[in-house]
């Protein structure tokens, strides 16, 4: 018997999301799936520590109360108008599945993160995907009035780091006062605007943010969104159909003392972007182009090099980036920000795998 013949016929046609490689080999420079190179606060670990040291023979707090407060202390908001989830994605599905199954289509960039279209097929949600421009830019043209049965937009967007001024989203937002707005906001701490000012203004607005990149705790799984009580509500009714536990107490305790050691985060922060900037402009010296990035990661391009062939022999030596098969942007590469010393051997590696440049 095929065992295939037991599935439905929903998850047969299903496309699954392809996460960047984990690998079991020693002492790779893991430069592929924009992790952040620093390990959390010190304040984290301990808050965990103490978490798991008291009460996990009991369930957590179903509406990870503490963690909403510490999270709307820190954006101004109110606590009713977050809502905590198990990493950003989760939230991004419950999102999906909240507000885009809609008669209209639901608007997105053709290039952005690849998890948006695996959403509609799991939900059978009708996506119209509108073209970035030539630079891969996001062209806030396409959006304005046009019907829809929402929006999703990544500022900055993945994969190429290339953000939207708050202005834009502001005019998007206007643009489409019938529908859910969606600005998901995971790398926006490493240069862009926040869409988090808006959230009392516009109430179709949701932002959604992850504490796996800027905040060092990708292993944890935390995220969340923030909007208008109503928006919330929604996602609280999907969330409690599905699982009324996302977050554990070691995960809602160590969340909320990310947020509040605010010193380790610009720290560490500022030294990404001080990577980033530089990495730029060493990859620039051999031969790249690189888009302008406000993310943990540059999205470059070589003009004389295949990328999936380059991909592979940095693997060689030691460097993983991570490339996509995706038509328009199959010569980049995405490299994460890492350490000054991780830039340093993916730089050296490079020098040995390229020709000299002519003077």
């Amino acid at each position: 018997m095929d065992g295939q013949a037991l599935w439905s016929p929903r998850v047969r046609e299903l496309v699954p999301y392809v996460p960047g490689e984990q690998p079991r080999i020693a002492n790779l420079v893991k430069l592929n799936t924009n992790e952040n190179p620093y390990p959390p606060s010190p304040r984290v670990v301990a808050a965990i520590e103490q978490a798991a040291r008291q009460g996990l023979q009991l369930y957590p707090d179903p509406e990870s109360t503490a963690l909403r407060e510490t999270i709307a202390a820190h954006h101004g908001i109110d606590a009713a108008q977050v809502f905590p989830g198990n990493g950003s994605d989760e939230v991004l599905a419950h999102a999906f599945f909240a507000f885009f199954q809609q008669p209209r289509p639901l608007l997105m960039p053709d290039i952005t993160y690849s998890f948006y279209r695996v959403y509609c097929q799991l939900y059978g949600i009708r996506a119209e995907l509108l073209p970035v421009d030539d630079a891969l830019q996001i062209d806030m043209a396409h959006y304005a009035g046009r019907p829809a049965g929402g929006v999703v937009i990544a500022n900055p967007n993945a994969p190429t780091g290339s953000a939207l001024p708050l202005a834009a989203i502001e005019t998007l937002l206007q643009s489409q006062p019938g529908s859910v707005v969606l600005v998901d906001e995971a790398y926006v701490d490493f240069g862009a605007d926040s869409a988090m000012p808006l959230v009392e203004k516009y109430p179709n607005l949701l932002v959604v943010h992850t504490l796996s990149k800027a905040r060092s705790l990708a292993g944890l799984r935390v995220g969340f969104a923030a909007g208008q009580r109503h928006l919330i509500e929604a996602l609280e009714r999907v969330k409690n159909s599905f699982n009324s536990y996302p977050l554990g107490r070691p995960a809602q305790a160590g969340a909320a003392a990310a947020y509040e050691d605010s010193e380790y985060f610009e720290q560490t922060r500022q030294a990404v972007i001080a990577a980033r900037e530089e990495l730029t402009v060493q990859l620039w010296r051999l031969g790249f182009d690189v888009l302008p990035s406000k993310a943990n990661f540059v999205f470059a391009r070589h003009p004389r090099q295949d990328a999936a062939a380059l991909a592979s022999r940095l693997r060689e030596h030691g460097v993983l980036v991570r490339h996509f098969k995706q038509p328009r942007i199959d010569q980049y590469l995405r490299i994460s920000v890492g350490t000054p010393a991780q830039c340093e051997a993916l730089v050296n590696a490079l020098r040995l795998l390229l020709p000299t440049p002519s003077p």
